[in-house]
């Protein structure tokens, strides 16, 4: 069963070896991080049996399950980091690094690690979350994805009233607790707009089911001109 549920997205930014500079940087940034793991700490608070972590998994384009001992790297991204007890390859896609990233410090109890390829339909999205939330009594997810990146890659600083769009369905859906609205969002809009996250966020929602999750939207900001949000969901008393 779901008992929790954290969003966060997974720019190889928020590993501070991945910005070169010491101490506090540049301020969005590091409200972007407080948040992310604000996310995590309070859905480890909730002490599930297992922890479910999944993201888009561009790297392969498929989608399959990693070993918990997996290594990630941002290497691809001129990033010399590594995370991780394991040797790859194989290596976990930038999502699972970010998330891996994310947990390290606590203390996690068993894990499974899913990347998702990028153009999974809804249903396998879905029908991957409904398996994930019966894998222990107290299932906790932590959903890894970005939101439209078009404003990066096409017009940087310009408006973009589609992306803003897409934004406000996003995080409304996941300021309410909807997983009917993230099960609605159309996979044919993924690539005009550059999004990652939208498979990892229908497998919250086949997760989540029908069942009632109280919610906190713990940031939406547009850093680096992509769009991403960090949410954190929990099963209603």
């Amino acid at each position: 069963m779901l008992i929790a549920a954290s969003v966060c997205p997974h720019p190889p930014l928020l590993i501070p070896e991945a910005t070169g500079v010491a101490g506090v940087g540049d301020p969005e940034l590091e409200r972007l991080r407080a948040a992310c793991h604000q996310a995590v700490s309070a859905l480890l608070a909730g002490r599930p049996d297992l922890i479910a972590v999944v993201g888009g998994d561009l790297e392969t384009g498929q989608t399959a399950e990693y070993p918990p001992q997996t290594p990630g790297r941002l290497h691809d991204y001129g990033i010399p980091f590594t995370i991780g007890a394991g040797q790859g390859p194989p290596w976990l896609p930038l999502s699972l690094t970010i998330g891996k990233w994310l947990l390290a410090g606590h203390a996690v109890p068993s894990s499974t690690w899913w990347g998702i390829a990028s153009d999974a339909p809804p249903a396998e999205c879905l029908h991957l979350g409904e398996k994930l939330a019966v894998l222990a009594p107290r299932v906790a997810l932590l959903a890894m994805g970005d939101g439209p990146a078009r404003r990066a890659r096409a017009a940087p600083l310009a408006a973009d009233p589609e992306a803003d769009r897409y934004d406000d369905q996003v995080t409304s859906a996941l300021a309410a607790a909807d997983p009917a609205a993230l099960a609605a969002l159309d996979p044919r809009e993924d690539r005009p707009l550059e999004i990652a996250g939208r498979v990892a966020w229908q497998v919250l929602a086949g997760a989540a089911g029908q069942d009632a999750f109280d919610a906190e939207l713990r940031y939406r900001g547009v850093p680096f001109e992509v769009s991403y949000a960090v949410a954190s969901w929990r099963r209603a008393a």
